[in-house]
């Protein structure tokens, strides 16, 4: 497994993920995005981005961690947890210090350092984006941060994510039956029914 920037050619694939997810896509752009690989499959296990805010001339500008995903068959391996490592990468390295997310997800980025702070502390520019967050896809969301240099990945998580797979039973289904779609089997017939 690898994170890497998402391309231009994904915009499609995260669209389609974010929608199903409910999650944020608030002035979608897919380059900032980054997205978890399976290596040996290809195969897209994840997702994430930091959307970077103009703030006031003595705020600065302000980077916020948002529309992080994980598919289904990829839960609890490790995913999302490296896809956060590498967007607070790119937010040192685009000079800011401190991060903040928007989520009712907080117990999870807890477990990296994030720690919940009152809305009063939040900077100008995303007390409005929260109020329109808990309106629009998240109404449990409330403020976090952390600063880039304190996160910390559990060492089950890391480890996990050196070993992931796409687990088979996460997206089968039981088979679907004719009832399922309003057919009557014992009434349907069929065009190639031969009558035997």
């Amino acid at each position: 497994m690898y994170v890497r920037d998402a391309k231009n050619r994904e915009e499609v694939w995260l669209l389609d993920h974010i929608e199903a997810m409910g999650l944020d896509d608030t002035a979608f752009r897919s380059r900032d995005y980054v997205v978890a690989i399976d290596e040996e499959s290809g195969t897209k296990a994840g997702f994430g981005r930091i959307r970077i805010h103009k703030g006031s001339d003595e705020e600065g500008d302000v980077c916020e961690l948002t529309s992080i995903g994980v598919l289904e068959g990829w839960r609890d391996q490790g995913v999302g947890a490296h896809v956060i490592e590498r967007l607070l990468e790119y937010a040192g390295d685009e000079g800011f210090e401190r991060v903040y997310s928007l989520t009712g997800e907080w117990r999870y980025l807890s477990q990296f350092g994030f720690r919940r702070i009152d809305e009063s502390d939040l900077p100008d520019v995303l007390v409005d984006r929260l109020e329109r967050k808990r309106e629009e896809t998240d109404p449990e969301a409330v403020p976090l941060e952390i600063e880039v240099e304190r996160f910390r990945m559990p060492d089950s998580l890391r480890e996990a994510f050196k070993h992931a797979h796409e687990r088979d039973d996460a997206s089968e289904g039981p088979d679907a039956t004719p009832e399922e779609f309003g057919i009557d089997p014992e009434s349907a017939t069929y065009k190639y029914d031969t009558g035997r």
